[in-house]
């Protein structure tokens, strides 16, 4: 076949033009405890098919699931000092680093799921964003956790005092620490990763989570008493390293930002499905979802603000999330 003067320049340059895309191209490294069908993990695969578009492909994230770069306070570690590029948390091991994420891990602090979603999509969202960027992170978006709530192997919990003296398993997390310590348990801080043999062995008297991380942890085979405490919807953020970040283009920055964002309302349907999909199955798995006394667990919380929400910005960032309408 014979190739043209023209055809031939065509060509060259859509050659050169597409080496050149490929400048710097990079495919960032990222962190997840959670496996590979798990909404967050999800969320950010479809971050990355969005940020291969807005970049013609010169940029990509290769999401690594189920722990494989370690717990979330080890991914943490990592992502500050630019070893990978990214990760899911949620903000509650961040809170000793960045203390405007302390505001909405606080208890009880949202109504519902939609005014959650409300505070954090607006300018109290963006400024504990924001705010993470001195600590060395990019902090792109909040994703959903859910509610979080405690479940045992051995007791069924209906009132505050029926978790007194209880060893429950908490984050890592000083905030997480008081809180249960509020409602009179014991906690005990314990990586994600080992909280399914701690129950199984007595090691811990119970945990607390959403319905999506009971079911596919599998704690529901061995803690089936679930109990509405419903005592926190402290959601996940999404985290860059600024190491790498200051790396990159303002372009490239811009269209990282711009694949997060877009990814939080398909995090949000996915993690809606799921949720309702993780009840029926640990209900059919053997698990009793039982109410609670609310106002028990809501009235003890008052000593956990006091301690942790001393800061003037702290306390309006709380007032304008619970005056959020």
């Amino acid at each position: 076949m014979k190739i043209t003067t023209t055809l031939r320049s065509t060509l060259a340059v859509a050659i050169t033009a597409a080496l050149a895309s490929q400048v710097g191209a990079t495919e960032f490294r990222s962190a997840e405890v959670h496996p590979d069908d798990y909404p967050t993990t999800l969320a950010v695969k479809q971050m990355s098919e969005t940020l291969k578009k807005l970049t013609n492909g010169k940029h990509s994230i290769n999401v690594f699931s189920g722990g494989k770069l370690g717990a979330e306070k080890d991914a943490i570690e990592q992502t500050k000092i630019g070893a990978i590029a990214m990760t899911r948390v949620n903000v509650a091991p961040m809170n000793n680093i960045c203390p405007a994420t302390m505001v909405p891990t606080m208890p009880f602090l949202f109504s519902s799921p939609e005014h959650m979603r409300k505070v954090l999509d607006g300018p109290v969202g963006e400024e504990i964003l924001k705010s993470c960027e001195a600590q060395g992170f990019i902090a792109l978006a909040f994703y959903d956790s859910g509610s979080r709530s405690i479940y045992s192997p051995k007791k069924q919990i209906k009132t505050l005092a029926d978790v007194k003296g209880m060893k429950i398993r908490v984050q890592q997390s000083d905030l997480w620490v008081a809180l249960m310590e509020a409602m009179g348990a014991n906690a005990t801080p314990m990586p994600y990763g080992e909280v399914y043999t701690g129950l199984k062995t007595g090691l811990v008297d119970a945990a607390e989570n959403n319905y999506p991380s009971y079911e596919s942890s599998r704690h529901y085979e061995v803690a089936k008493n679930f109990s509405k405490t419903e005592h926190s919807m402290a959601p996940e953020i999404l985290l860059f390293s600024k190491k790498v970040w200051d790396t990159l283009s303002a372009d490239d920055q811009k269209a990282i930002r711009q694949a997060a964002k877009e990814s939080v309302p398909y995090m949000r349907k996915l993690w809606d499905e799921r949720e309702a999909k993780s009840l029926a199955t640990v209900k059919a798995g053997g698990a009793m979802v039982t109410e609670v006394d609310k106002a028990s667990f809501q009235a003890a919380m008052k000593p956990v603000y006091d301690k942790f929400i001393t800061d003037p910005k702290l306390k309006d960032l709380v007032k304008r999330a619970q005056e959020t309408k």
